[in-house]
């Protein structure tokens, strides 16, 4: 079971968007004029777009340095994220109604780098229901699918299961989401609370929409639907 984080389960845009400027400036010595769009897009990408839009001409210096500069920004203002930031409408309530299901384990698939990830569930209390070390990061210079997969193959390493489409599910807010999801094989369930609407998460392809996590129940009764158990590996 994965989820997505910015949108899915937490707001803290505001500070998120700070700790990029801090960041930009760091590594470049000058002011961030304008932020690439995030769109359910990594931090990698992000992070290479904001950069050649700024007229900084990328090198193989700048990802490592940019990364490190925006853990550390955003890490000096954790204590703001409950002020600044919000946990989306019922995203504790749905995690502790997924965590209650036999033979599930939560990660998160995310375009967040793993610090700032932890940073961001921990300020709502999310953190106790997510094991960090088998998710996907933003650091991982991968596409979302591949995140997907090697999450899945995390999973394996870890607890034994034997991970496919047919039991992994991802929880988004974005048709980004729901490609990686597809693409992977993987169960989709959309939640339009996000910047993409109802209709555009159907067209996309999810297998389920849901206008938000209010109803823990119901995501938890979709999970059960639309997986199979996660069962050990073969000795």
């Amino acid at each position: 079971m994965l989820w997505n984080v910015d949108l899915t389960l937490v707001d803290v845009t505001i500070v998120t968007r700070e700790a990029y400027a801090d960041a930009f400036r760091q590594v470049t010595g000058r002011p961030l004029v304008k932020l690439a769009p995030a769109m359910g897009r990594p931090d990698s990408e992000i992070i290479f777009e904001t950069l050649a839009i700024n007229g900084i001409v990328p090198n193989d210096d700048h990802l490592p340095r940019f990364i490190d500069a925006l853990a550390g920004a955003f890490a000096g203002r954790r204590r703001r994220l409950d002020k600044d930031g919000r946990a989306m409408p019922g995203a504790k309530d749905a995690l502790k109604a997924v965590s209650r299901l036999d033979g599930v384990v939560q990660s998160v698939l995310t375009g967040t780098i793993k610090s700032n990830a932890v940073h961001k569930l921990r300020a709502f209390g999310l953190d106790a229901f997510v094991d960090f070390e088998v998710g996907g990061y933003g650091e991982e210079v991968y596409p979302k699918a591949t995140l997907l997969q090697v999450a899945q193959s995390r999973v394996k390493q870890m607890y034994g299961f034997a991970c496919d489409g047919s039991n992994t599910v991802l929880i988004g807010d974005s048709t980004r989401d729901v490609q990686a999801a597809r693409i992977a094989g993987a169960t989709m369930i959309a939640v339009a609370s996000g910047r993409s609407t109802t209709t555009e998460l159907r067209d996309a392809g999810a297998n389920l929409v849901l206008d938000d996590l209010t109803n823990p129940s119901e995501v938890a009764a979709a999970i059960s639907h639309l997986t199979t158990p996660l069962t050990p590996r073969p000795a």
